[in-house]
């Protein structure tokens, strides 16, 4: 128990879990990050790394700012994506004039802090070679958005039944410290096995040998999961905003941010 209130509290003072994809991919995650580039003179740095950046959109659709209340790091993330382009946001409230809102929702954060972390004898890993069984069980299942590369973000695993993919869990967010675990679902005529708490603990077991903290997203409506990942040993951290939103439509837009 007492480790429990040590890591919860951890969590709670973790800045880099109120920013998750920002510290991924400014961090464990930078080969994967595109990136602006500042710097128009001297003074202020030729080529100087921007304050926004994006996973590419067959990997995760997902961009973030290093901080969004900073109007440079709007400014960057507009002159990343082009006018009139789209993308996610995780943890921002509101955007600035000129950005559209055109969709999101609300999700929640949950850490582990008594998860029972362990090994499963029938679960194998997953690669490249397994994207087309992944994303027929994605599409079965609806977890969450899974593409073409998103497999490469980190160790997923998944069980098989007579050969066919029928329970999937992985890596998909990795921060310092940190790795979110995503995508678990099973096979609809297999729930109700276990299949899906298995490959939880599974992956888990590899975040944990590596001397990370799992932690994972849902939607806030999906209380099924969430009460089902409160009893595996997850603790509710905070309630999250994602936000899709399209970039101001022309050039001159980004001078004015």
């Amino acid at each position: 128990m007492r480790k429990a209130v040590v890591v919860h509290q951890l969590a709670l003072g973790t800045p880099l879990l109120d920013n998750p994809v920002w510290a991924a991919l400014d961090g464990p995650h930078a080969p994967f990050a595109e990136r602006s580039e500042r710097g128009v003179t001297p003074a202020e740095g030729w080529g100087r790394v921007g304050r926004a950046a994006r996973y590419p959109a067959d990997v995760y659709a997902f961009a973030a700012l290093a901080d969004p209340a900073d109007p440079a790091a709007w400014a960057d993330l507009h002159s990343l994506l082009g006018p009139g382009a789209t993308t996610k946001l995780k943890g921002v409230e509101s955007v600035p004039d000129g950005w559209d809102v055109i969709g999101g929702g609300q999700g929640v954060q949950l850490v582990d802090t008594r998860l029972r972390a362990e090994p499963d004898p029938e679960a194998v890993p997953l690669g490249p070679d397994d994207v087309p069984d992944i994303l027929d069980l994605v599409a079965r299942t609806g977890p969450g958005p899974f593409l073409a590369r998103t497999v490469l973000l980190g160790t997923y695993l998944g069980i098989r039944h007579r050969g066919r993919l029928i329970a999937l869990a992985g890596e998909r967010l990795r921060l310092p410290g940190w790795t979110e675990i995503s995508a678990v679902c099973t096979d609809p005529d297999h729930r109700g096995r276990g299949l899906g708490t298995r490959l939880v603990r599974a992956v888990a077991a590899g975040i944990v040998e590596r001397g990370e903290t799992p932690f994972l997203h849902a939607a806030a409506h999906n209380t099924t999961a969430i009460r089902l990942y409160q009893s595996l040993g997850f603790t509710l951290r905070r309630r999250m905003t994602i936000l899709h939103v399209r970039t101001p439509g022309t050039d001159a837009s980004a001078e004015a941010l």
